[in-house]
């Protein structure tokens, strides 16, 4: 058994089982992973993959079990790879995010902008996605760290630390009723309007849900995105009402909207970070980590791997009180 052919099940497990799609990714040949693939199956006795002629249908019960494993002994390498990177040079390495357009777009740039700052020898890669695809990133190890609102919690695999606290902010066209009344925004008054607002998963969304069914309400949503800017240019065109992030309100950049405080209509939702268990943290890890969240230092990170379970995790940061951004 070789850790190349641990790695061939792996990329084409995660590939979909598209055998080409994983060639090119791994810059090798699709005769040698099928080949690969066969010799380790020949050597374990069983099948890791099922097959309809030369295609890949599924995994098998087998294969299931075979690839947590591997995914396992795969992680464990690249910590080993990265403690040997933190002692022949503590500043130089990679880093990889996975996050939501909000949060690329309106949290994370000073944070970039301080991090590369100290360590300009990092490189930096940023995804973007739904909730659910950087918690798959984060959970597959594809990624270090996923930062979200949604779907974190989904993942048993995942370290989460809460980051900071956020609401909604109504944007309206300038000379709507809604910027003209004088009495406090009411969740009523919201559904009267056609709305525009995040992808359900994305973003707080189920927060903003959750508000209108308690009310009894049932919320006139017309238009989607996972992106503010999107969302704000759709407001622009008259489409609706716009329901996104305070954050993603930018008042040099948003001439032409108003900006209504909703923060008093829904409960805030709290933005984390999560990375897959098992994770080595560099030294520049950390300071990501604390760049982001400044509560999030060493020794509690350190605290949150150690905790046995999630609960006990939670309680480490009960005490704080998180920003609200």
């Amino acid at each position: 058994m070789k850790l190349q052919q641990l790695r061939y099940i792996w990329e084409v497990a995660r590939h979909d089982l598209n055998v080409s799609a994983t060639a090119a990714a791994l810059y090798t040949s699709q005769p040698g992973i099928s080949k690969q693939i066969r010799m380790l199956e020949d050597e374990l006795g069983v099948e890791v993959f099922a097959r309809s002629g030369k295609h890949l249908t599924h995994i098998t019960p087998a294969g299931q079990a075979i690839l947590q494993i591997a995914g396992e002994i795969l992680q464990q390498t690249e910590s080993i790879r990265r403690v040997s990177q933190e002692f022949r040079d503590e500043s130089r390495g990679e880093l990889s995010i996975a996050t939501t357009h909000t949060q690329a777009r309106y949290a994370l740039p000073p944070v970039i902008r301080h991090f590369t700052g100290l360590f300009p020898d990092v490189s930096l890669h940023m995804h973007q996605g739904t909730p659910m695809q950087i918690s798959e990133m984060a959970a597959n190890g594809s990624v270090d760290f996923a930062i979200a609102t949604e779907a974190l919690d989904l993942f048993s695999d995942l370290i989460m630390m809460p980051c900071y606290r956020w609401n909604r902010t109504v944007v309206v066209p300038q000379g709507h009723p809604l910027a003209e009344a004088t009495k406090p925004l009411t969740l009523e008054a919201l559904a009267d309007y056609p709305l525009v607002t995040y992808v359900f998963g994305f973003t707080g969304r189920s927060k903003l849900d959750d508000a209108f069914v308690d009310k009894g309400l049932d919320p006139k949503v017309v238009f989607t995105a996972a992106d503010a800017d999107v969302i704000k240019t759709y407001v622009r065109l008259g489409m609706g009402v716009g329901i996104i992030a305070h954050m993603a309100v930018d008042p040099v950049e948003d001439k032409g909207l108003i900006a209504l405080d909703a923060s008093h209509l829904f409960e805030p939702s709290t933005t984390r970070i999560g990375f897959r268990k098992g994770t080595f943290l560099r030294g520049f890890m950390y300071d990501f980590l604390e760049a982001f969240a400044p509560h999030l230092t060493r020794e509690r990170v350190d605290a949150a791997i150690k905790a046995p379970n999630r609960e006990e995790r939670e309680m480490l940061f009960e005490s704080i009180e998180l920003p609200i951004r």
